[in-house]
């Protein structure tokens, strides 16, 4: 007996089972199975069925899982994703050549037979008895479709897949049952098409399509004689005669195919040599499957639109109902992405920040009152080699993000004081903003006031930055002490409403926590989506809308198409359009004259925040025209790597700030993207300049430090200002940041105490 070939064959005991299962076939047809009405069979085997009549005929065909394609806004490729690579094409766009060798090679009278070919049954038997092994299988088409219809069901569950394809006796006449229901049903033409749709043809391509685009890099409608029949005999064993890894074995068994074409009058004896003569002429593309193959850089978008589908309950109950709809494919997925945005994204990216440096960056831009996700990018590109990652830094973890977030420092700033303008607070609100100050005894919170029992302090950037300080100026400058005092002024609760309303939350999806640090120096960790999507609400004059990735779906099932109903954005009102307006006017300056000077657009409105956190471990830049809204963050991943006296991107940092490398990135990557779009104006509102010193309150005393009484003394007395980026003068002698928390006093994952520039 032959040996069995690796990768291809059949073992000793599936050839005896196949036999067997031949042997009693051949004797039911003989019996009159085919006719079909007989009797019980008594098969006593493991697997067989008591009676033919009772097995059900209805077979059920799943839709064939095909891929999916992901476009972008103008319908350009982002990527293509499948669990099976296969695209479904009806006969006539199959090549003639293709029809008949696999007719040829597969089920010579195919035409002439019903369900089960009696004389093929005979020969097979009458083969097989005098070669004492299965040398010749008896299978018509039709029962091939059917078995491939019962793999294709099984998905890729193993344990359905072995016992789709187990060789059994009560396994076969199944099988011949469901292939005479689907003679009757289909006819030979469709019968044909399916299964040249259904077959795995080797290298992860299922379906004549996808095999002709595989190994020859065109249609299957073009394939010429001697490419249909290698095609043809890849399918009896895919392994043993792939041409990519066996090119002689695979040149032999095409010469098979086309030998056997000419025996049955399909092409001229002459035509057949001549093609056994030619070389393979193969021209292979490569798999291009998932987010990885993502043009545009996009490949982190790609699979958050991946993880929207499989999370979101518009596309099914359950997680399992959406998994299944995704790998059955056949989508068309439009998404929001504008590839100018992205485009202009991942060149900024690159052009600041290099693959091999020791930090990252994440940008994200979101378009104002719609929610539209119109780029996502990042530094290290999408992938699991050297300076590469598969997590998506833009995002929450539940949508493949990182576990919290990052801390976001001042950039949350402007959350407390849109709380306090819709609280009343006037944009003149002047407090005293010390360099260096107690935290409160106690902030009010929503359900219980926090306490500092720990004696915990905090500082601004510099000594020289002393208050008092109106809301303007404070932000421009960014002054810690400034909005902590305004917190104890206006309470936690405004915040946690605010933020609630402008979708913040942690990177892992629970709520800010309820402690100064989270809720004015932005210790708690958030993504760039959370924050980009936040800021738009500014920039809409106060609506906040959910973001979203994904315009339209459309499913392709057999020759039928229908669209899929997809989430849509929700557009709340957060804030009065008054208070968005003056936030606006606020963030303006912090461009104009502030921290953000280095990431100022010219020729068009534009507004924003710079944001470093404790020991420089973060730095952020976020800011919006009225049409675009952003986000950038720069750090480490893991959290551990200072940013002092660092190299990024090819330049050389004494100490890094939100101005000084996320705001530049920001600047160039807003840009591009709005080349060529409207400016559209803020709505502008008049914030007056804050008092002179010579007439404001007398009620000062001799050491400058003010007894006014309110809130403890904190207000109207001395100067402060925490955390300015210097301007454009720089990152050359900025100072440390002077003051750390101690352990313990930030709640939450991953918090540090934030609150720089």
């Amino acid at each position: 007996m032959p040996k069995k070939r690796s990768g291809g064959g059949l073992s000793s005991t599936q050839q005896a089972a196949k036999f067997l299962g031949v042997s009693v076939l051949a004797g039911a047809v003989m019996a009159g199975i085919a006719l079909p009405a007989v009797g019980a069979l008594g098969l006593a085997a493991k697997g067989s069925v008591e009676s033919f009549d009772e097995l059900p005929a209805a077979l059920k065909t799943p839709p064939l899982s095909q891929r999916t394609t992901i476009l972008d806004a103008d319908g350009g490729l982002i990527a293509t994703v499948y669990s099976r690579d296969r695209t479904v094409v009806d006969l006539k766009d199959i090549s003639p050549y293709m029809q008949k060798a696999i007719v040829a090679i597969e089920d010579s009278r195919f035409y002439e037979h019903g369900a089960v070919d009696l004389k093929g049954v005979l020969r097979a038997l009458n083969k097989n008895a005098r070669s004492g092994e299965v040398s010749e299988g008896a299978s018509t088409l039709t029962q091939q479709y059917v078995k491939n219809v019962f793999v294709e069901e099984a998905g890729d569950d193993p344990t359905k897949v072995a016992q789709a394809t187990q060789q059994t006796i009560g396994r076969k006449i199944q099988e011949l049952k469901y292939a005479i229901q689907v003679e009757e049903e289909l006819g030979k033409k469709k019968i044909l098409e399916n299964y040249l749709n259904i077959t795995f043809f080797g290298q992860q391509a299922y379906g004549v399509e996808a095999a002709s685009q595989r190994y020859f890099s065109k249609p299957a409608k073009d394939l010429n004689l001697q490419e249909a029949a290698l095609l043809a005999g890849i399918v009896q064993s895919p392994s043993r005669y792939d041409p990519v890894n066996d090119e002689a074995e695979a040149k032999k068994r095409r010469n098979i195919v086309l030998k056997r074409m000419a025996e049955v009058g399909d092409v001229s004896p002459e035509d057949a040599a001549e093609a056994m003569r030619s070389p393979l002429g193969l021209k292979v593309s490569e798999p291009k499957n998932g987010c990885i193959t993502a043009a545009k850089g996009a490949g982190f978008f790609c699979k958050y639109v991946e993880k929207v589908f499989l999370n979101d309950p518009v596309f099914g109950k359950t997680r399992e109902e959406r998994a299944k709809v995704w790998n059955q494919g056949g989508l068309t997925i439009r998404t929001t992405l504008d590839p100018q945005a992205q485009k202009s994204v991942q060149e900024s990216l690159k052009d600041h920040v290099y693959e091999s440096d020791k930090v990252a960056a994440a940008s994200t831009l979101v378009e104002p009152g719609t929610g539209k996700i119109v780029a996502m990018g990042q530094s290290k590109p999408y992938g699991y080699g050297k300076n590469q990652t598969e997590i998506n830094f833009s995002v929450d973890s539940a949508w493949g993000g990182s576990n919290f977030g990052f801390p976001t420092g001042s950039t949350f700033k402007p959350f407390v004081a849109a709380a306090a303008l819709e609280e009343g607070r006037p944009p003149t609100q002047e407090y005293s903003s010390p360099y260096e100050m107690p935290y409160p005894d106690t902030v009010r919170g929503c359900d219980k006031p926090w306490v500092n029992d720990g004696g915990y302090k905090l500082e601004n950037e510099d000594e020289s930055e002393v208050g008092p300080y109106a809301l303007r100026d404070a932000m421009a400058k960014s002054v810690n002490t400034y909005f902590v005092q305004m917190i104890e002024d206006i309470g936690m609760c405004p915040v946690v409403t605010m933020t609630d309303k402008l979708g913040v939350v942690q990177g892992n999806g629970d709520k800010i926590p309820e402690v100064p640090s989270s809720m004015t120096l932005g210790s708690t960790g958030l993504s760039p989506l959370t924050m980009a999507s936040a800021y738009a609400a500014f920039a809409s004059r106060g609506m906040y809308c959910t973001p979203v990735a994904i315009e339209s779906i459309t499913q392709k099932t057999g020759d039928q198409s229908k669209s899929l109903p997809v989430p849509k954005s929700t557009c709340s009102r957060a804030m009065s359009e008054k208070t968005a307006d003056t936030v606006n006017e606020l963030l303006r300056g912090v461009i104009d004259s502030g921290t953000g000077q280095q990431a100022g657009l010219s020729g068009r409105d534009n507004a924003g925040k710079t944001g470093t956190t404790d020991e420089r471990r973060n730095a952020w830049f976020v800011g919006y025209t009225p049409n675009m809204s952003g986000a950038v963050w720069v750090g480490s991943p893991s959290q551990k790597v200072k940013m002092k006296n660092i190299t990024i991107g090819g330049q050389p940092h004494d100490l890094v700030f939100g101005g000084a490398v996320p705001g530049p990135i920001w600047r160039d990557a807003m840009n591009g993207a709005l080349e060529g779009k409207e400016a559209p104006d803020f709505n502008r509102v008049h914030i007056p300049d804050p008092k002179k010193p010579e007439d404001r309150d007398k009620g000062r005393g001799d050491d400058g430090k003010g007894d006014d009484g309110f809130i403890g003394g904190l207000i109207n007395g001395g100067n402060g200002n925490g955390g300015g980026d210097g301007g454009n003068g720089g990152d050359g002698g900025q100072p440390d940041p002077g003051f750390t928390f101690p352990e313990g006093f930030i709640q939450g994952p991953g918090n540090g105490p934030g609150g720089r520039d």
